[in-house]
């Protein structure tokens, strides 16, 4: 048996080949750098994926209209694929909401961090897993550590003005340093990511659980063009990939999708959410909106959704149901999603895995990565190969692992 082989789920039944065409739909995270870097992280990490796993795979520019994308030919097994990858952008919307200064910030930090803690959000997130709690304990406890740095600086500032001033006079001036300071740890962001995941929160948090009216307006232009995709007759899959928050705006994009009654169509219709973080805006309060698409999307069924974490990614709910987790599960009739995990310590190399483990937002981007030892998980085959997601999965179930616990309160859960 070849390797790409192997990297299917043993389906006696399958279909060698079900897709020819296929239009794929990424949904990003919280991410404010443009489209082009997707594009360029897929040519490198498919040209690795498709050497190490004994398939061919090329890239050439999208020429038509719409989106922003690429066109991906794959050839696996003597078998043809060509799929098209447009990325539905809205890294405007979170390059605009980057914008606050210093001050601004930590009236951010304050303002987030009440909403968690005053609702009892961030105990109960703490509760169903603890690495996305510590994750969003990290920019709260490393802003307030500039601070005192700035503070103490400009303390030893001032006692040593003291010898030359008035006390009264030195000490304010030695607060001029603090500005300049924060402002130096501001600029060295790229490396720690605080005030990255301090604006994500707060993103997430501002309207405490629903999305704010210009994301609103960008959901529904995503939801007319995987509908209008969903009428071409010559594609044999629709994909929508969603990453990180693209999760929950990509469940929220296709409940529209549905509800519009764009599905079914002859394309396959699929969701593949990685790496999700549902509950950070699930459990918020004003989250019903979403808990409501997240039950309806788990019940419908001109869609598979596959849901796929790892216990060694720290910034996701590894292994947990998001609809159940969120309260949003029905009492019968759930269909969705199937969770399963890439298992990074087992389809990476040990020497591969220690050089990310410490690199938790590197970690946080391998599913869109390749694997040293792929199992059934192959990005590239799943949104290139010859093999519909629901053809690919058709028999798998969850992990046995999988988590369905929820601690939201009981008056807060769909009925």
């Amino acid at each position: 048996m070849d390797a790409s082989a192997k990297q299917r789920p043993e389906q006696s039944d399958a279909p060698r080949q079900s897709v020819r065409r296929r239009r794929v739909f990424y949904i990003p995270g919280y991410d404010p750098f443009p489209p082009r870097r997707y594009r360029e992280l897929y040519r490198c990490e498919s040209t690795d994926q498709a050497r190490i796993s004994g398939y061919r795979i090329r890239q050439r520019p999208k020429k038509c209209d719409g989106p922003y994308g690429w066109v991906v030919t794959s050839e696996v097994e003597g078998l043809t694929t060509q799929s098209e990858v447009n990325i539905l952008e809205w890294s405007d919307i979170v390059r605009d909401s980057m914008q606050a200064g210093i001050l601004a910030t930590y009236l951010l930090l304050a303002r987030t961090a009440w909403i968690y803690l005053s609702t009892g959000v961030l105990v109960r997130l703490f509760r169903l897993r603890a690495g996305p709690g510590i994750a969003a304990m990290y920019p709260v406890v490393m802003l307030l550590g500039q601070l005192a740095i700035a503070l103490g600086a400009a303390g030893a500032l001032g006692w040593g003005l003291s010898f030359l001033l008035p006390w009264w006079a030195a000490y304010p001036l030695g607060l001029a340093v603090v500005p300049p300071i924060l402002q130096g740890f501001r600029k060295i962001d790229g490396k720690f990511f605080v005030h990255y995941l301090l604006l994500d929160f707060a993103f997430t948090a501002k309207h405490r659980g629903r999305n704010p009216p210009e994301l609103e307006a960008r959901l529904d232009d995503f939801a007319e063009m995987i509908g209008a995709a969903l009428q071409e007759h010559e594609l044999d899959e629709v994909l929508v990939v969603g990453h990180s928050s693209g999760v929950h705006l990509g469940v929220s994009v296709l409940a529209r999708v549905i509800r519009a009654g764009h599905a079914p169509g002859r394309a396959r219709f699929a969701f593949l959410s990685l790496g999700h973080a549902v509950p950070m805006q699930s459990y918020l309060p004003e989250a019903q909106a979403l808990r409501e698409d997240l039950r309806y999307l788990s019940t419908r069924d001109e869609i598979f959704w596959l849901d796929v974490t790892a216990p060694g990614d720290g910034c996701s709910y590894a292994l947990c149901d998001p609809v159940s987790s969120s309260g949003a599960a029905p009492k019968a009739g759930k269909r969705w999603p199937i969770v399963i995990s890439a298992a990074f310590t087992q389809s990476l190399t040990p020497e591969t895995y220690r050089k990310y483990k410490r690199r938790y937002f590197r970690l946080h981007f391998q599913y869109l990565c390749a694997f040293d030892a792929p199992r059934d998980y192959d990005y590239f085959l799943i949104t290139a190969g010859p093999l519909a997601l629901v053809d690919r999965f058709a028999t798998r179930k969850s992990s046995a692992s999988v988590s369905h616990a929820c601690y939201l309160r009981p008056e807060e859960r769909l009925p």
